[in-house]
């Protein structure tokens, strides 16, 4: 009695034409930005203080740490991106006054990227990048000279 209805409605839902990436994907690239822009600062904290730590046991303590900490988070990067290694940064440090403003800035910036991946391991419930981010925010807090909260509630 009726003809059969020969095209596709209009009301239809349409076929997506691309992949979706699932919600853990999606945060495993975030955490690895949070992680590779982390370990670009680290990096320039590791050229500032070869600069200024030459002769000073501040800076000769710091750049050992600072060695490990890039090499801890070069390789939550390459795991969060199934192997693939971050690209490194080569920068020259500061001396003097200017990099003494500069370093504050840096330990800053990390101080806030570290933060974010915490949040975001927290989230991914990614128990090792959480506790390496942990560690950070807590040695560029230290840097800052800022007030821990886990110290602040001890008694």
């Amino acid at each position: 009695m009726y003809e059969p209805i020969r095209t596709k409605s209009v009301h239809s839902m349409a076929e997506p034409e691309y992949p979706h990436r699932s919600r853990g994907e999606e945060l495993d690239i975030q955490l690895a930005g949070h992680l590779a822009a982390l370990l670009a600062v680290t990096d320039e904290l590791r050229a500032l203080s070869a600069d200024a730590g030459t002769g000073t046991a501040a800076g000769a303590d710091a750049k050992p740490d600072l060695d490990r900490a890039a090499d801890r988070i070069s390789e939550q990067v390459a795991r969060l991106r199934r192997g693939l290694r971050p690209v490194r940064s080569t920068a020259t440090g500061q001396s003097g006054e200017a990099g003494g403003a500069r370093g504050e800035a840096l330990h800053r910036r990390a101080h806030a990227l570290a933060g974010r991946a915490l949040v975001v391991a927290a989230s991914r419930a990614d128990t090792a990048a959480a506790i390496l981010a942990a560690e950070r925010m807590d040695a560029h807090a230290a840097a800052l000279a800022i007030p821990s909260p886990a110290l602040a509630a001890t008694p």
